[in-house]
């Protein structure tokens, strides 16, 4: 998935994305534990490049937020 890839070739492993299919189309994203896309809610539309973006830009804001480890 597209989807994945700019995520993980964006942040690496800086935080923990998890991208959940599921039965019936379901298509869920979750940072760190954290719901931030579910297709379901979205009235069933898989995200376009412009919904990626905001999606790395919400992502981009929890790492930026995470307290550093090696203060």
């Amino acid at each position: 998935m597209w989807m994945a890839t700019e995520f993980f070739r964006q942040f690496g492993n800086e935080v923990g994305i998890s991208l959940t299919p599921a039965a019936n189309g379901r298509l869920e994203v979750y940072v760190d534990g954290e719901k931030i896309f579910d297709r379901h809610e979205e009235d069933g539309k898989y995200p376009d490049l412009t919904r990626v973006r905001e999606l790395r830009n919400v992502i981009q804001a929890k790492v930026d937020a995470a307290p550093d480890p090696n203060a």
